[in-house]
């Protein structure tokens, strides 16, 4: 059972992940692409902010 420490780490680590894609997303315009991560961003965002996590310097996307 991974701890929340384990649990927060993973969650950061995807939360990076999914910013470095949509941006390249964005930058390539592909629309349909950038709103699924968009969901994904979002879940993983709430996440860690009920983990406690403050995302002010780390949030790339600032939408």
């Amino acid at each position: 059972m991974p701890t929340n420490i384990e649990v927060t780490k993973i969650a950061l680590d995807d939360f990076k992940k999914i910013q470095e894609y949509m941006m390249l997303a964005k930058k390539e315009n592909a629309v349909e692409t950038y709103a699924k991560l968009k969901k994904e961003y979002l879940t993983i965002k709430a996440l860690l902010n009920v983990s406690g996590v403050n995302l002010t310097d780390i949030d790339e996307i600032k939408e």
